[in-house]
């Protein structure tokens, strides 16, 4: 079972993808700042990470820049209500960007993508 964590400051957007999330097999952690993020991930070890850009009064952006050096093995989600940050270079780090929406399929599809793409690549070190 893939293990995921998911870091948005909305309590209901972290519900509601931890509930959807579950649903399709996945063991989901949340959280709602940069802060508890780092803390679950100094704890934990996760598959992939699916995160908001804008978090209160924090750059999603600086912690994925934290993810990207310290994890750079662990696929990074973006996951903004604002398609703008598409074309922000900063966020070309991330392994894939998806925009908010009630309708979980493009996000659920791009966990998919790329939980297959880390598993082949762990498979060809093998």
């Amino acid at each position: 079972m893939s293990r995921l964590l998911v870091v948005d400051d909305e309590a209901n957007i972290r519900l509601l993808y931890a509930e959807e999330l579950k649903d399709e097999g996945y063991e989901v952690v949340t959280a709602a700042s940069s802060a508890e993020a780092t803390e679950k991930l100094q704890k934990g070890v996760f598959d992939l990470a699916v995160l908001d850009i804008k978090l209160k009064n924090e750059s999603g952006i600086d912690l994925l820049q934290k993810l990207v050096k310290e994890r750079h093995d662990m696929p990074v989600i973006l996951c903004s209500a604002f398609s703008c940050y598409k074309d922000d270079f900063s966020a070309w780090l991330a392994d894939g960007y998806v925009v908010k929406s009630g309708d979980l399929t493009e996000l659920k599809q791009e966990i998919a993508r790329l939980l297959a793409k880390k598993m082949q690549k762990e498979k060809t070190k093998l």
